[in-house]
């Protein structure tokens, strides 16, 4: 029977959706709806990049990608302290905190008079975003494990990826018709019926028994847990990478098309199809995983992810491909990333248990600073061809499979916890 359509079959049996007191497709949407804000908070601000840097006078065009840089900073940097908070307190308070943050910092922004004064809301946004994040894959993880987790994950990102196919039309229709401005205020609007939500349908998935002290030396302690389990710590290295991928993607595919295509009104409907194709990517994911595990699947896309884009950045060097060559090729290349990042998400939290909220917190902390900071550095090098994107895409390739080998020990596809199977209601777990 199909688990999207709510009929029971064996993962509904299984399920921790009823933790929260929610059926499974609930459960599945509200956590996709909460996780989608932030995309929303990313994606629908690329028609827009031009015209805030124009409308706050930024002298560089290149300055503008920081609307979505420093969002990214916030949102990796904060990420570190939510963790805690959430294992000592519970998810449900601080998912309302973030909301909150969230909520009010865009309304802020929809004034913002200065590019530094923006910037700093930025910052915040990203703080809250990252409450947002941090509580959503923790009640996750506390609901689900292993593969079970990485299917649920994967049909979170289907109905998540709904987002980014309409948030940038949603962004440019807005700067058509109005100002940049609104964009803020509509998503400010959005916050706030996130906030009624949680606040009426969800409930608490860490019960008191289950929390941690709050305490520098509980930080600490998870810290040295998370880095010295290697399978935890090699995959957060390789998360770190695909955070660098998207990252550099995001910030520099509105010049992209804009300045070596000259297709700037085509950016909502391309863009579009490129998160049409992740969603399928995920879709694909969630139906294989149980059969094939996770590290069977993610090890051949980032294999495959590596050499495409090689080829795509031995190509840029005779000259800029044609359109629907690159297109094709950033479109495959972002099929890839997605099952990567969301096998390589359910894998490093596998081995963490309780810890769940402390571990997303310290894999997140890394992964999105150090992808934003590397995804950033990228697309800083922009220089009006493709070069820097595919070459960018092509060391994050390598270095994910030279994390991955030390994570497994040099061994791929297969590792001993796969030869031992326990079946639980028919399950592969």
């Amino acid at each position: 029977m199909s688990t999207i359509t709510g009929q029971p079959d064996s993962l509904d049996r299984i399920s921790g959706a009823a933790r929260i007191r929610m059926g499974l497709v609930e459960f599945i949407i509200t956590i996709a709806l909460m996780t989608a804000s932030v995309a929303i908070a990313i994606d629908s601000m690329l028609p827009a990049l031009s015209s805030i840097g124009q409308s706050l006078h930024v002298a560089n065009a290149n300055d503008a990608q920081l609307v979505i840089g420093v969002f990214f900073f916030g949102f990796g940097f904060s990420q570190i302290f939510f963790g805690s908070l959430s294992d000592a307190f519970g998810r449900r308070v601080v998912l309302m905190g973030g909301l909150t943050v969230f909520t009010l910092s865009m309304f802020a922004a929809s004034q913002a008079t200065s590019f530094e004064q923006l910037l700093a809301l930025r910052f915040i946004q990203g703080i809250g975003a990252a409450a947002i994040r941090i509580t959503t894959l923790a009640i996750v993880r506390d609901c689900f494990g292993g593969r079970e987790m990485a299917r649920v994950m994967s049909y979170v990102m289907i109905v998540f990826m709904i987002v980014p196919i309409v948030a940038p039309s949603f962004g440019q229709l807005v700067v058509f018709y109005a100002s940049w401005h609104w964009i803020f205020t509509l998503i400010g609007c959005i916050g706030s019926v996130l906030f009624l939500w949680a606040l009426t349908r969800m409930r608490e998935s860490l019960p008191r028994e289950e929390r941690l002290p709050l305490s520098v030396g509980a930080v600490l302690a998870g810290f040295r847990t998370v880095l010295t389990n290697r399978i935890t710590c090699g995959y957060m290295i390789g998360m770190t990478l695909s955070t660098a991928v998207i990252c550099a993607y995001i910030v520099t595919v509105q010049q992209v098309f804009g300045e070596v295509y000259g297709l700037d009104e085509w950016l909502p409907i391309a863009f579009a199809g490129t998160a049409g194709g992740i969603a399928t990517a995920n879709l694909a994911n969630g139906f294989f995983v149980r059969s094939f595990g996770m590290r069977r699947i993610s090890h051949a896309a980032m294999i495959l992810f590596t050499g495409v884009a090689t080829a795509g950045y031995v190509m840029s060097l005779g000259g800029t491909p044609a359109f629907v060559v690159s297109y094709v090729l950033f479109s495959v290349l972002l099929m890839f990333f997605a099952v990567i990042a969301t096998n390589f998400t359910a894998i490093s939290l596998e081995p963490m248990g309780h810890l769940a909220g402390t571990a997303t917190a310290i894999t997140g902390f890394v992964s999105t600073t150090g992808g934003a900071l590397l995804g950033g550095g990228v697309g800083q090098l922009f220089n009006g061809t493709l070069q820097p994107l595919f070459g960018g895409f092509a060391l994050f390739g390598l270095f994910t499979i030279l994390a991955t080998l030390w994570a497994e020990k040099g061994r791929l596809f297969t590792h001993p916890g796969d030869q031992d199977v326990v079946h639980d209601h028919g399950v592969h777990v």
